[in-house]
């Protein structure tokens, strides 16, 4: 039977890159080594458990069952081994050293050019790496130890985070200039039954917020699917056929131009609620809670936020 010290943390770094990229000389990449010599530790690896990780021909790489297994043992392996190193940092300074934050797309393009340079001079021993994803892949990447924290909505998609709110974020209605909408001074749902509105595509949680909002309220959505929320501001200006919801904090940037009516919606306006989460357990909990106030401070509209 083998050891703990036939095994090392690089092999199963190595494993798992594979893994994601199903393909050698991609994961040899992304590990900054020759392709040749992470070849080699997986075949050292694969000779010391006994098991075959993977098949391999000259098209492509697939994960064997047993394989499929230890991936995803390997994965908690190396989340507690990075958890370790955070805590050292946590002890020696909790704000030095590298931290993985992710955003969604309906946040990054609107707060990170204000809140970056406020965290760089608030912290500047924190080495921040930012990722843009949508929140399905931003929250596996957190369970699997790929990100220490993330922007998101509180979705229940999340599920079990620790976190601290950031802001309420209002849903506001953008319509093209003449609509009927541009008389009123608040939106209130019943001035949505039976219309046509655009949504974003699958996978973005704001689609889901803002289909179950439609459904509610009578509204129907077009047969397309945009990309981003710059795409379904740029729809609507053009008059294709609809209007759109969008989260008042991009207001400023997507209606720049002042092409778009835009109007909030009466009380009980709906919104949705931005959050820094991160794993249960993380080590440099405190630093984070510590960071989220400082997002609070100078979040983009921010002027009651509440706190968890």
């Amino acid at each position: 039977m083998p050891s703990l010290n036939d095994i090392s943390l690089r092999q199963l770094e190595y494993l798992v890159a594979v893994a994601d990229l199903l393909g050698f000389r991609r994961a040899a990449e992304r590990c900054h080594v020759s392709q040749p010599a992470l070849s080699a530790q997986i075949q050292q690896l694969e000779a010391v458990l006994g098991v075959k990780l993977f098949e391999r021909d000259k098209r492509r790489v697939m994960l064997t069952p047993a394989g499929e297994e230890l991936v995803g043992r390997a994965r908690k392996v190396l989340t507690e081994a990075g958890d370790i190193l955070s805590a050292a940092s946590r002890l020696s300074d909790p704000f030095a050293g590298p931290l993985t934050l992710g955003v969604i797309p309906t946040i990054a393009p609107y707060v990170l050019p204000e809140v970056i340079p406020a965290l760089v001079k608030q912290y500047p021993r924190l080495q921040l790496r930012l990722r843009e994803d949508k929140t399905e892949v931003l929250v596996r990447d957190l369970e699997e130890g790929r990100l220490d924290t993330a922007l998101l909505a509180l979705v229940p998609e999340v599920g079990e985070v620790e976190h601290a709110i950031i802001s309420e974020d209002p849903f506001v209605v953008a319509a093209p200039p003449g609509h009927p909408l541009e008389k009123k001074k608040q939106v209130q749902f019943r001035d949505l039954d039976e219309e046509n509105v655009l949504l974003l595509e699958d996978g973005h949680c704001f689609r889901g917020q803002a289909l179950a909002l439609c459904t509610r309220i009578g509204a129907r959505e077009v047969d397309f699917r945009a990309t981003s929320l710059t795409t379904l501001a740029q729809m609507v200006m053009s008059g294709a056929g609809g209007v759109t919801l969008l989260p008042a904090l991009s207001v400023p940037i997507e209606n720049r131009l002042g092409q778009l009516v835009v109007r909030p919606f009466a009380d009980p306006s709906p919104s949705r609620t931005l959050a820094l989460v991160w794993r249960p357990g993380f080590p440099r909990a405190d630093a984070l809670r510590a960071l989220a106030g400082t997002l609070r401070s100078v979040w983009p509209g921010n002027k009651t936020a509440k706190r968890s």
